[in-house]
């Protein structure tokens, strides 16, 4: 992603689910990035599924993004 203004999407329990809302959101012609967040630290998860993941949008898409994964 560019120098643009990036905002939190959402924080998501694991990698997998952070793919999974990517994907949706590539679909859209809609640019995201995740990265490993301590948001939640603590908090029980899987065994290897990597913790807590920050997904990361556009500021301008981030309305549209949040419409998205509501309809999920």
């Amino acid at each position: 992603m560019s120098d643009e203004q990036i905002v939190r999407l959402t924080v998501v329990s694991n990698e997998i689910e952070a793919e999974v809302i990517r994907s949706l959101l590539q679909t859209e012609g809609i640019e995201s990035a995740q990265h490993k967040t301590d948001y939640g630290a603590g908090g029980t998860d899987a065994v290897g599924s990597g913790g807590p993941r920050e997904i990361l949008v556009r500021a301008e898409d981030l309305d549209t993004a949040r419409a998205l994964i509501a309809e999920q």
